[in-house]
């Protein structure tokens, strides 16, 4: 079995999804881990202990003292026995002591003790969950190193409908397999930033200019980067898409200049960035601030350039990062994508043209042309994207296993 002797320490925390976890902990048991299950006060008044302790097969802990045999809960013993800390359902109320530090109930003393990797699931309702200071604490935890899924989109308990609802048992039951599976990559642990999706520019508040990118092939490499073990930031520009793996940070954007706001703050730290993002050059100078009227005769527009994203952070790339950047072009471009390659300082450039028929933005395959720092190029065959996406990442391993060698 996948998870035959392994040990998972699940925390559970008030909140209506709380009723979640009796199906999570029978996942977990059938796929052969061991199971013990630290609840909150306030869980308590959601699902019953007893449920909790029949299905795990064991006592479940809520206090530092049993009332009935007087024995000690030794939090830091639970936090040493773990291979893994799941806390599902996370509140807003205990995130925000995770990211604090507080340690003022058994759950929180046993997960600050804690040397094994975390795993939290956030459930709360639409406010909560977007508002300010529960993203700032969820950023807090991933640059603690925790994985923070993110929370899943439906009809809530307030009878609103939006983002909050903890994921489904089976997706943390899919997050908690990729801790365990065996990874011989030399990506396992790099920290990778992508950049994917259109950019929109605006004209006034009901038009902009844009683009036709979907993000398919950004967030096929950060679904295979994070299937090898990296650490994977995802900037996405407004698109239909999304990936499903739990360890993906997604920060969505809109503008250029928000890409470029974001890759900012994530490339410093990056091992890796990979630049597949249709970003607009240009955008409005004055946009107006209400709709533009129809009126006979021509309407001109002024635009102005926006920062071009790879090119500014190519000059503050140090030696050890990869830098991969994508070109689409309406010709063989060729010339093109050399020159981009050399003042963007890319260790190697995708070129793909729109003259082939099974490329560019909105389709499923695509067909490339690698060219390196030497001029050399190579053609792929048309492949799906999430095939391309497995031999870019093979490219950029092979930087890593040059390196370490």
């Amino acid at each position: 079995m996948p998870l035959s002797g392994k040990r998972i320490l699940l925390g559970v925390t008030g909140g209506i999804a709380a009723y979640k976890t009796a199906h999570l902990i029978r996942l977990l048991i059938k796929k052969g881990a061991e199971v013990k299950v630290i609840m909150t006060t306030s869980a308590l008044s959601f699902i019953s202990p007893l449920t909790l302790a029949t299905l795990s097969k064991g006592p479940v802990f809520h206090d530092f003292f049993n009332k009935n045999t007087g024995e000690w809960t030794n939090h830091v013993e639970l936090g040493n026995w773990a291979d893994l800390m799941v806390i599902a359902p996370l509140s807003a109320n205990t995130l925000a002591k995770m990211a604090s530090g507080q340690s003022d109930n058994l759950l929180l003393c046993t997960y600050l003790s804690c040397t094994c990797p975390v795993l939290v699931a956030p459930a709360m309702d639409l406010d909560m969950y977007r508002h300010p200071a529960v993203s700032q604490n969820l950023a807090a935890l991933r640059q603690y190193g925790h994985v923070v899924m993110e929370a899943a989109t439906g009809e809530l308990a307030s009878g609103l409908s939006g983002q909050g609802r903890m994921p489904e048992p089976e997706d943390i039951l899919s997050a908690v397999f990729s801790f365990f599976l065996p990874s011989s990559s030399s990506l396992k642990g790099k920290k990778i930033m992508i950049t994917a999706g259109p950019t929109r520019e605006s004209l006034d508040p009901v038009r902009y200019i844009s683009n036709h990118s979907s993000g398919k092939m950004g967030i096929s490499l950060a679904e295979k980067a994070a299937e090898r073990g990296a650490i994977v930031t995802l900037i996405l520009g407004p698109t239909s898409l999304a990936p499903t793996h739990p360890s993906i940070q997604t920060i969505p954007v809109s503008t250029a200049i928000e890409m470029f706001t974001e890759a900012k703050k994530s490339h410093p730290q990056s091992d890796i960035a990979i630049f597949t993002a249709a970003v607009s050059d240009y955008r409005p100078e004055n946009p107006s601030p209400e709709k533009i009227k129809k009126k006979d005769g021509k309407l001109n527009l002024t635009l102005v350039k926006n920062p071009d994203i790879a090119r500014n952070l190519g000059q503050e790339k140090k030696t050890v990062q990869v830098h991969v950047g994508f070109a689409l072009e309406t010709d063989e471009g060729f010339g093109s994508a050399e020159e981009k390659l050399k003042t963007k300082n890319f260790d190697f450039i995708v070129l793909n043209s729109l003259l082939d028929p099974e490329a560019g933005f909105q389709k499923d395959t695509n067909q490339v042309t690698f060219i390196d720092k030497k001029g050399k190029s190579q053609k792929s065959p048309v492949l799906r994207k999430e095939e391309l996406a497995s031999i870019i990442l093979d490219k950029i391993e092979s930087f890593f296993q040059t390196t370490e060698s």
